[in-house]
Order: C-alpha cells, then structure tokens, then sequence
C-alpha cells in the first residue's frame, strides 16, 4: 500500500502555482466591550452561545 505522506492530491484541481505566498484567510474579530450574557447559563448552551448578541438561529431561508 502507498501513503502519500499526509498530502492530498486530486487530479480535479486546477494547479495552484504561487498560491503558497498568501494567507489561507483572514478575519476581522471587533472587541466586545462588557458583553452580555445570559443569566441561565444552560439557556445559553442550548442556543449553541452564552452571548445572548451571537445568538443568530438559522432558520433555512432569507
């Protein structure tokens, strides 16, 4: 069996030559001054934050 040394490889991709000088990605992160959080902290778990201002349900259309 041959490994591949953790690269992966696919014949599909269009070659990304020089693509190794930029970054994968970058973010733009604003403070929070003082957030607010839920005072029943399990309320906030179950929303997938403890933030009540990240709380932002997908609901499957616009």
């Amino acid at each position: 069996m041959h490994k591949n040394n953790y690269r992966y490889t696919n014949d599909s991709l269009p070659p990304m030559d020089g693509a190794g000088d930029y970054p994968i990605a970058m973010a733009y992160v604003p403070w929070q001054k003082e957030p607010k959080m839920y005072e029943n902290l399990e309320e906030g778990f179950c929303n997938g934050t403890i933030f009540p201002e990240l709380n932002k349900p997908f609901c499957g259309k616009r």
